[in-house]
């Protein structure tokens, strides 16, 4: 992402209204508005889009259950993201649903532009339909011949009439995007995953239905009524539908995107599907798609059939939205799967936010109060302290990067060093000891340097905390506003002279989990006698056996662990952002070379240990035996992370 441009123009993906908004949703969201806030505050004409997308087979058949029409069903859902945004501050500027009547126009003008430069076609298509991911895929893309590679539930065969969009005459323009374009899709890892995918081949795409009619119909034009819109075209249309594509062009110089946020599981039509799209239309394609991981609890898949799906309001309302958006940003690096725990949340806050941020405030009021009847000065700050100002500035100069290569928690991490500098700056210059030599202008300049300290995080910590960094701002005499940002971190100037106002702890600590933890399922009394029968003979229920993950990995890389004859450290991919590191205790039985793109089953949730140093992030199973060891490895070639039981 780059702010080489006066406009800022930021979207999350709209959100299929299948189900209510969960933690995925939040995370997404948050990101969004801080992006947003940030663009303008630093000076940008911003437009933050977030919106539902509504139309489509799976929501159909979800209507059809709760014995509603899809329109009732879509308002209902709809209703409950908006709700929540607005619950949560968050500061779009449009709330986008496909069922608007200009998103439709829209989608039917982009149709027909495609349709006339000869990139639409009509054919029949026969192949595997995955409902619950709207996407065909071939054989040989499923899961024994039968289950869908994305979500691994069963597919179908359909065969029908369809309108195809030649998505292979694109091939080459989009590996060539990527390639121009370095960081076009980031984290870079998933760059990767989208080039491979490409360059396997693309087929076309079947974007129209006749086996359902709850969706955009074709243009007028086209004369085919039959059909609707396959969801995919329709729903990628809102971005630029958004802005008044197809209709009244209002807002279209917002486009190209600055950034579209999504989740991985729909990386593929933002990162393929959607350039092709654009490149047919003749417009210009995103400057940056951004891809996140999915959220566990407690390192375990969320479902509602464990009951430990977390309710983002819920969080909210127990821990404070504010440490709750700070948590999320802080706690996992983009692109990689993050896990939620109260345990860490509290940590966060009673380390980072009670600790860090809010103490150093109270320790600002305490000694301006004790010192100087509340008044702070920097008129010494540079004569004592210049040495830490320019520090403090250094590291404001590196944060811009890290957040538009949407590096959050890396901004957050470089940011909160002020924060140490400021608490150090305190423990080493010792003002209560100046006081007493009669070194009151000493004292109160590392008062002064430790308020603008303060002040210039606040500042850029306030996209993130916009109402705690609000209070701190207006108890350092400023506000949180473009004007401010260029004076203070743009021109790095100081604080004007003001007195302090106090205000209560920002952040209290937290002593216990607010929230009620998952109950336990307790065993009957009439089970008593089995169950103390499989603790005698070691028994496991087929509930203990899946507690264990097991899942197909492919290794990357193998090397020997130095001073270790038995110990082999691999790199083995389970289809995640990243590849875990492993440590193997099998290098009497197989060398590196021979291991490197072989496949492997692998305990998935572990917790990580240490081997001689080296984190181990995972086990293989093997069997030994008098001849020797053998890894347990698939009869065929398995799609990496692929589920074993």
């Amino acid at each position: 992402m780059s702010n080489d441009c006066k406009k800022a123009y930021i979207t999350t993906p709209i959100y299929y209204v299948n189900d209510v908004p969960h933690i995925g949703h939040a995370y997404t969201t948050i990101i969004a508005d801080t992006l947003a806030r940030y663009s303008r505050m630093i000076g940008l004409e911003t437009l933050f889009l977030t919106g539902t997308d509504e139309h489509g087979q799976k929501i159909q058949e979800a209507a059809q259950k709760r014995g509603k029409k899809p329109q009732e069903y879509a308002d209902e859902i709809s209703a409950k993201f908006r709700d929540l945004w607005d619950y949560f501050d968050i500061s779009y500027d449009k709330f986008i649903r496909t069922t608007d009547e200009k998103h439709k126009l829209g989608v039917q003008k982009a149709f027909e532009v495609m349709y006339e430069k000869g990139d639409i076609y009509k054919d029949n298509y026969e192949g595997f339909y995955c409902v619950s991911c709207e996407t065909f895929f071939t054989k040989t893309q499923l899961i024994d011949n039968e289950f869908c590679p994305d979500c691994g539930k069963p597919t179908s065969i359909v065969k029908e009439e369809s309108y195809f969009f030649r998505l292979s005459k694109y091939e080459d323009a989009l590996l060539a995007w990527y390639e121009d374009k370095e960081k076009c899709i980031l984290p870079k890892a998933k760059k990767n995953e989208v080039i491979n995918f490409v360059k396997q081949g693309l087929h076309d795409l079947s974007i129209t239905r006749t086996s359902f009619d709850w969706g955009v119909k074709l243009p007028e034009s086209i004369n085919d009524p039959k059909h609707v819109m396959y969801v995919w075209l329709d729903a990628l249309m809102n971005y630029i539908t958004a802005l008044g594509y197809g209709t009244d062009e209002k807002d279209m110089d917002f486009w190209p995107a600055t950034v579209h946020l999504v989740g991985k599981d729909i990386l593929r039509f933002h990162a393929v599907y959607w350039p092709a799209f654009l490149m047919s239309l003749g417009l210009e394609l995103p400057k940056h798609i951004g891809a996140h991981g999915w959220w566990t609890r407690n390192g375990e898949k969320m479902s509602k059939s464990k009951g430990n799906v977390v309710n983002p309001r819920e969080v909210a309302d127990a821990y404070g939205l504010e440490n709750f958006r700070y948590f999320m940003l802080r706690e996992v690096p983009f692109g990689q799967d993050g896990d939620f725990s109260q345990k860490a949340l509290i940590d966060r806050i009673n380390s980072d936010l009670s600790n860090d941020l809010g103490n150093l405030l109270n320790r600002i009021i305490g000694m301006s109060g004790k010192y100087n009847d509340f008044v702070i000065d920097s008129s010494d700050v540079l004569r004592f302290h210049e040495k830490e100002i320019k520090e403090a500035e250094a590291i404001i100069e590196t944060l811009p990067a890290y957040l538009y290569d949407l590096q959050l928690n890396r901004y957050l991490e470089e940011l909160w060093k002020i924060l140490t500098l400021a608490n150090q700056s305190i423990a080493v210059y010792e003002p209560w000891v100046k006081i007493k030599e009669g070194k009151k202008e000493e004292a109160m300049a590392l008062v002064a340097l430790v308020a603008n300290l303060l002040a210039k995080t606040a500042l850029m910590l306030s996209p993130v905390m916009p109402k705690t960094c609000e209070t701190i701002a207006d108890a350092l005499g400023f506000t949180i506003n473009h004007e401010h940002y260029r004076r203070l971190i743009e021109e790095k100037a100081l604080l004007h002279t003001f007195m302090i106002k106090k205000v209560p702890p920002l952040f209290p600590k937290i002593e216990k989990e607010l929230l009620k933890s998952e109950p336990k399922t307790a065993t009957p009394a009439s089970k008593e006698t089995t169950k103390n029968r499989l603790d005698k003979e070691g028994l496991i229920t087929i509930d203990q056996f899946f507690q264990t993950k097991l899942k197909i990995g492919t290794i990357l890389e193998a090397e020997a662990v130095a001073k270790s004859d038995r110990l082999l450290k691999l790199k083995v991919d389970l289809g995640e952002p990243e590849p875990r590191q492993i440590i193997a205790g099998i290098r009497p039985y197989y060398t590196p070379e021979a291991l490197v793109d072989t496949q492997v089953c692998v305990v998935a949730n572990l917790k990580p240990a240490k081997i001689m140093g080296h984190l181990s992030e995972g086990m293989l199973l093997a069997a030994k035996d008098d001849e020797g060891l053998a890894l347990i490895r698939p009869e065929k070639r398995k799609k990496s992370g692929t589920p074993v039981g």
